[in-house]
Protein backbone atom coordinates (compact mmCIF):
# COMPACT_ATOMS: atom_id res chain seq x y z
CA UNK A 1 0.00 0.00 0.00
CA UNK A 2 1.11 3.56 -0.75
CA UNK A 3 0.42 6.07 2.00
CA UNK A 4 -0.11 9.71 1.03
CA UNK A 5 0.16 12.31 3.79
CA UNK A 6 -0.78 15.98 3.80
CA UNK A 7 -1.67 18.54 6.44
CA UNK A 8 -5.11 18.84 4.87
CA UNK A 9 -6.86 18.63 1.52
CA UNK A 10 -4.19 19.86 -0.88
CA UNK A 11 -2.47 16.52 -1.25
CA UNK A 12 -5.57 15.23 -3.01
CA UNK A 13 -4.30 17.06 -6.12
CA UNK A 14 -1.16 14.92 -5.94
CA UNK A 15 -3.06 11.71 -5.23
CA UNK A 16 -5.29 12.38 -8.23
CA UNK A 17 -2.28 12.46 -10.56
CA UNK A 18 -0.56 9.51 -8.90
CA UNK A 19 -3.66 7.30 -9.14
CA UNK A 20 -4.16 8.31 -12.77
CA UNK A 21 -0.61 7.22 -13.63
CA UNK A 22 -0.41 4.24 -11.25
CA UNK A 23 -4.00 2.99 -10.88
CA UNK A 24 -3.34 -0.62 -9.83
CA UNK A 25 -1.95 0.01 -6.34
CA UNK A 26 -3.81 0.40 -3.04
CA UNK A 27 -3.74 3.90 -1.52
CA UNK A 28 -4.36 5.33 1.93
CA UNK A 29 -4.64 9.12 2.17
CA UNK A 30 -4.23 10.82 5.56
CA UNK A 31 -5.10 14.50 6.03
CA UNK A 32 -4.22 16.11 9.36
CA UNK A 33 -7.06 18.60 9.01
CA UNK A 34 -7.47 19.09 12.75
CA UNK A 35 -4.06 20.78 12.90
CA UNK A 36 -3.86 22.41 9.50
CA UNK A 37 -2.32 24.67 8.26
CA UNK A 38 1.27 23.62 8.76
CA UNK A 39 2.62 26.54 6.73
CA UNK A 40 2.85 29.01 9.61
CA UNK A 41 4.15 26.55 12.25
CA UNK A 42 7.72 26.00 13.48
CA UNK A 43 9.88 23.25 12.05
CA UNK A 44 9.81 21.47 15.41
CA UNK A 45 6.02 21.39 15.47
CA UNK A 46 5.75 20.27 11.85
CA UNK A 47 8.26 17.50 12.50
CA UNK A 48 6.30 16.32 15.54
CA UNK A 49 3.02 16.23 13.61
CA UNK A 50 4.62 14.49 10.61
CA UNK A 51 6.28 11.93 12.89
CA UNK A 52 2.87 10.96 14.28
CA UNK A 53 1.44 10.67 10.75
CA UNK A 54 4.32 8.49 9.55
CA UNK A 55 3.95 6.12 12.51
CA UNK A 56 0.22 5.88 11.89
CA UNK A 57 0.59 5.10 8.18
CA UNK A 58 3.31 2.52 8.76
CA UNK A 59 1.13 0.84 11.38
CA UNK A 60 -1.69 0.75 8.82
CA UNK A 61 0.59 -1.20 6.49
CA UNK A 62 2.02 1.47 4.17
CA UNK A 63 5.28 0.30 2.60
CA UNK A 64 5.98 3.66 1.02
CA UNK A 65 4.80 7.08 2.24
CA UNK A 66 4.63 10.11 -0.01
CA UNK A 67 4.65 13.48 1.75
CA UNK A 68 2.17 15.38 -0.44
CA UNK A 69 2.85 18.45 1.70
CA UNK A 70 5.57 20.91 0.79
CA UNK A 71 5.89 22.27 4.30
CA UNK A 72 6.42 18.79 5.77
CA UNK A 73 8.77 17.89 2.90
CA UNK A 74 10.82 21.03 3.53
CA UNK A 75 10.90 21.04 7.32
CA UNK A 76 10.46 17.44 8.50
CA UNK A 77 11.35 14.93 5.79
CA UNK A 78 15.16 14.71 6.25
CA UNK A 79 14.80 14.25 10.02
CA UNK A 80 12.13 11.57 9.67
CA UNK A 81 14.00 9.68 6.98
CA UNK A 82 16.94 9.39 9.38
CA UNK A 83 14.67 8.49 12.30
CA UNK A 84 12.60 5.81 10.58
CA UNK A 85 14.77 4.52 7.74
CA UNK A 86 18.41 4.87 8.82
CA UNK A 87 18.20 3.92 12.49
CA UNK A 88 19.18 0.22 12.74
CA UNK A 89 16.73 -0.17 15.63
CA UNK A 90 13.77 1.13 13.64
CA UNK A 91 11.13 -1.51 12.79
CA UNK A 92 10.44 0.41 9.56
CA UNK A 93 13.96 0.65 8.11
CA UNK A 94 12.99 -1.42 5.06
CA UNK A 95 10.27 1.06 4.05
CA UNK A 96 10.46 4.42 2.28
CA UNK A 97 9.40 8.03 2.82
CA UNK A 98 9.49 10.33 -0.20
CA UNK A 99 8.68 14.03 -0.61
CA UNK A 100 7.34 16.31 -3.31
CA UNK A 101 9.98 19.02 -3.13
CA UNK A 102 12.98 17.31 -4.72
CA UNK A 103 11.17 15.98 -7.84
CA UNK A 104 9.86 19.46 -8.62
CA UNK A 105 13.24 21.09 -8.09
CA UNK A 106 14.84 18.52 -10.44
CA UNK A 107 12.19 19.08 -13.08
CA UNK A 108 12.40 22.88 -12.91
CA UNK A 109 16.20 22.91 -13.05
CA UNK A 110 16.23 20.58 -16.04
CA UNK A 111 13.54 22.42 -18.00
CA UNK A 112 14.32 26.10 -17.37
CA UNK A 113 15.93 27.66 -20.41
CA UNK A 114 16.85 31.04 -18.93
CA UNK A 115 17.61 29.80 -15.42
CA UNK A 116 15.07 32.21 -13.92
CA UNK A 117 12.71 30.20 -11.73
CA UNK A 118 9.88 31.39 -9.51
CA UNK A 119 8.66 29.63 -6.37
CA UNK A 120 5.35 30.31 -4.62
CA UNK A 121 4.10 28.56 -1.51
CA UNK A 122 3.20 28.87 2.14
CA UNK A 123 5.36 30.94 4.48
CA UNK A 124 6.87 27.79 5.98
CA UNK A 125 7.94 26.37 2.62
CA UNK A 126 9.18 29.65 1.16
CA UNK A 127 11.02 30.85 4.25
CA UNK A 128 12.72 27.48 4.78
CA UNK A 129 14.86 28.06 1.69
CA UNK A 130 14.46 24.37 0.85
CA UNK A 131 13.65 25.00 -2.80
CA UNK A 132 16.69 27.23 -3.24
CA UNK A 133 18.94 24.56 -1.76
CA UNK A 134 17.49 21.81 -3.94
CA UNK A 135 17.51 23.91 -7.11
CA UNK A 136 21.09 25.14 -6.63
CA UNK A 137 22.19 21.57 -5.94
CA UNK A 138 20.74 20.47 -9.27
CA UNK A 139 22.04 23.35 -11.37
CA UNK A 140 24.37 26.29 -10.78
CA UNK A 141 23.75 29.86 -11.90
CA UNK A 142 19.99 29.89 -11.32
CA UNK A 143 18.11 33.05 -10.38
CA UNK A 144 15.33 32.15 -7.97
CA UNK A 145 12.45 34.44 -7.06
CA UNK A 146 10.27 33.32 -4.18
CA UNK A 147 6.95 34.61 -2.88
CA UNK A 148 4.85 33.47 0.07
CA UNK A 149 1.10 33.41 -0.68
CA UNK A 150 -0.51 32.76 2.73
CA UNK A 151 -4.06 33.68 1.78
CA UNK A 152 -4.48 31.19 -1.05
CA UNK A 153 -4.92 28.04 1.05
CA UNK A 154 -7.81 29.39 3.19
CA UNK A 155 -9.46 30.84 0.07
CA UNK A 156 -9.28 27.46 -1.68
CA UNK A 157 -10.49 25.56 1.36
CA UNK A 158 -13.46 27.90 1.68
CA UNK A 159 -14.05 27.35 -2.05
CA UNK A 160 -13.60 31.05 -2.77
CA UNK A 161 -10.89 30.39 -5.33
CA UNK A 162 -13.22 31.05 -8.28
CA UNK A 163 -14.30 34.45 -6.98
CA UNK A 164 -12.87 37.75 -8.33
CA UNK A 165 -11.40 38.57 -4.91
CA UNK A 166 -9.23 35.45 -4.95
CA UNK A 167 -8.00 36.18 -8.46
CA UNK A 168 -7.11 39.76 -7.49
CA UNK A 169 -5.10 38.51 -4.51
CA UNK A 170 -3.30 35.96 -6.69
CA UNK A 171 -2.47 38.64 -9.26
CA UNK A 172 -0.98 40.83 -6.53
CA UNK A 173 1.11 37.94 -5.18
CA UNK A 174 2.47 37.13 -8.64
CA UNK A 175 3.38 40.72 -9.55
CA UNK A 176 6.88 40.46 -8.08
CA UNK A 177 7.49 37.08 -9.67
CA UNK A 178 6.44 38.36 -13.10
CA UNK A 179 8.77 41.37 -12.77
CA UNK A 180 11.72 38.97 -12.64
CA UNK A 181 10.74 37.39 -15.99
CA UNK A 182 10.81 33.82 -14.75
CA UNK A 183 10.38 31.15 -17.40
CA UNK A 184 9.28 28.48 -14.90
CA UNK A 185 7.01 28.76 -11.88
CA UNK A 186 6.96 26.10 -9.17
CA UNK A 187 3.66 25.83 -7.31
CA UNK A 188 5.13 24.96 -3.92
CA UNK A 189 1.81 24.11 -2.32
CA UNK A 190 -0.45 21.24 -3.30
CA UNK A 191 -3.55 23.42 -3.00
CA UNK A 192 -2.43 25.76 -5.78
CA UNK A 193 -3.13 23.50 -8.81
CA UNK A 194 -6.82 24.07 -8.06
CA UNK A 195 -6.18 27.60 -9.43
CA UNK A 196 -4.00 26.40 -12.31
CA UNK A 197 -5.97 28.25 -14.99
CA UNK A 198 -5.56 31.52 -13.09
CA UNK A 199 -1.81 30.96 -12.67
CA UNK A 200 -1.49 30.35 -16.42
CA UNK A 201 -3.56 33.42 -17.29
CA UNK A 202 -1.68 35.77 -14.98
CA UNK A 203 1.83 34.52 -15.75
CA UNK A 204 1.30 34.38 -19.50
CA UNK A 205 2.38 31.99 -22.23
CA UNK A 206 6.12 32.59 -21.76
CA UNK A 207 6.12 31.05 -18.29
CA UNK A 208 5.80 27.33 -17.67
CA UNK A 209 3.57 26.77 -14.64
CA UNK A 210 4.66 23.37 -13.36
CA UNK A 211 1.92 20.90 -12.47
CA UNK A 212 3.32 19.52 -9.22
CA UNK A 213 1.06 16.47 -9.07
CA UNK A 214 1.90 15.35 -12.60
CA UNK A 215 5.65 15.72 -12.02
CA UNK A 216 5.53 13.84 -8.71
CA UNK A 217 3.47 11.03 -10.26
CA UNK A 218 5.93 10.66 -13.14
CA UNK A 219 8.92 10.58 -10.79
CA UNK A 220 7.21 8.09 -8.46
CA UNK A 221 6.61 5.74 -11.39
CA UNK A 222 10.28 6.01 -12.29
CA UNK A 223 11.31 5.44 -8.66
CA UNK A 224 9.27 2.23 -8.41
CA UNK A 225 10.72 0.97 -11.68
CA UNK A 226 14.22 1.48 -10.26
CA UNK A 227 13.39 -0.06 -6.87
CA UNK A 228 11.65 -3.41 -7.45
CA UNK A 229 12.40 -4.38 -3.84
CA UNK A 230 9.85 -1.73 -2.78
CA UNK A 231 7.46 -2.06 -5.71
CA UNK A 232 7.05 -5.79 -5.18
CA UNK A 233 5.72 -5.20 -1.65
CA UNK A 234 2.96 -2.81 -2.73
CA UNK A 235 -0.52 -4.34 -2.76
CA UNK A 236 -2.46 -4.13 -6.02
CA UNK A 237 -6.17 -4.00 -5.24
CA UNK A 238 -7.01 -0.60 -6.74
CA UNK A 239 -8.44 0.44 -3.36
CA UNK A 240 -8.55 4.02 -2.14
CA UNK A 241 -9.05 4.83 1.55
CA UNK A 242 -9.31 8.31 3.02
CA UNK A 243 -8.67 9.31 6.62
CA UNK A 244 -8.77 12.69 8.36
CA UNK A 245 -8.13 13.94 11.87
CA UNK A 246 -11.10 16.30 11.61
CA UNK A 247 -14.61 16.30 10.10
CA UNK A 248 -15.03 13.35 7.66
CA UNK A 249 -18.09 14.91 6.01
CA UNK A 250 -16.22 18.07 5.06
CA UNK A 251 -13.25 16.03 3.90
CA UNK A 252 -15.55 13.97 1.70
CA UNK A 253 -16.74 17.16 0.02
CA UNK A 254 -13.17 17.98 -1.01
CA UNK A 255 -12.63 14.52 -2.44
CA UNK A 256 -15.47 15.41 -4.79
CA UNK A 257 -14.15 18.94 -5.47
CA UNK A 258 -10.73 17.72 -6.57
CA UNK A 259 -12.26 14.95 -8.69
CA UNK A 260 -10.68 11.93 -10.30
CA UNK A 261 -10.78 9.94 -7.06
CA UNK A 262 -13.18 7.45 -5.57
CA UNK A 263 -15.90 9.12 -3.52
CA UNK A 264 -16.26 6.50 -0.83
CA UNK A 265 -16.42 6.88 2.93
CA UNK A 266 -13.93 8.91 4.95
CA UNK A 267 -12.75 7.75 8.37
CA UNK A 268 -11.95 10.07 11.26
CA UNK A 269 -8.79 9.06 13.17
CA UNK A 270 -6.58 10.33 15.97
CA UNK A 271 -2.80 10.52 15.71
Amino acid sequence: MIGIFDSGYGGLTVMKEVVARLPDYDYLYLGDNARTPYGNRSSETVTQFADEAVRFLFEQGAQLILFACFTASALALPTLQKRFLLDPASPYKDRKILGVLRPLAEYAAQNSGSGRIGVVGTRGTVNSGAFERELNEKKSGLTITRKACPLLVPLIEEQWHTKPEARMILKKYLRTVKEHNVDSLILGCTHYPVMMEDFHRIMGSKTQVINSGAVVAERLEDYLARHPEIESRLSRGKKQRFMTTDCPQRFGEFVKVFGGLEQGSVEQVQL
